[in-house]
């Protein structure tokens, strides 16, 4: 991860677009294969129902305790806000959850 900025003379935090922009994509790359990672284990441990969400959302949890220790807790230095490390990619990365998910599942526990 890229830092985004420093501090101008009045102290107010610089953002650089650019590392911004390569720290969100890398959040959405890592949280998009985290997604599909999850949704095959999902299925081969033949998770149904509730259950298998639950397990996503612990994972995309995990995910995002991983990407505040990699920035050292120091979430403004990289990012614009909070949100942009807890919540971003999570619902978008759903989809592919749920898709290798019921790949898996009908691959192993199925056919």
């Amino acid at each position: 991860m890229a830092a985004t900025g420093g501090t101008s003379s009045a102290d107010v935090p610089i953002i650089q677009a650019e590392n911004l922009t390569s720290n969100v994509r890398s959040i959405l790359y890592s949280r998009t294969f985290l997604s599909i990672i999850a949704g095959v284990v999902a299925g081969i441990w033949g998770f149904t129902g509730l259950t298998g969400f639950i397990f996503y959302f612990l994972i995309m949890m995990v995910a995002s305790l991983g990407l505040l220790a990699k920035s050292k807790f120091s979430v403004h230095t990289y990012f614009d806000s909070w949100s942009r490390i807890l919540v971003e990619g999570v619902f978008g990365g759903l989809m592919s959850f749920v898709l290798f998910w019921t790949f898996a599942y009908d691959i192993v526990h199925i056919f």
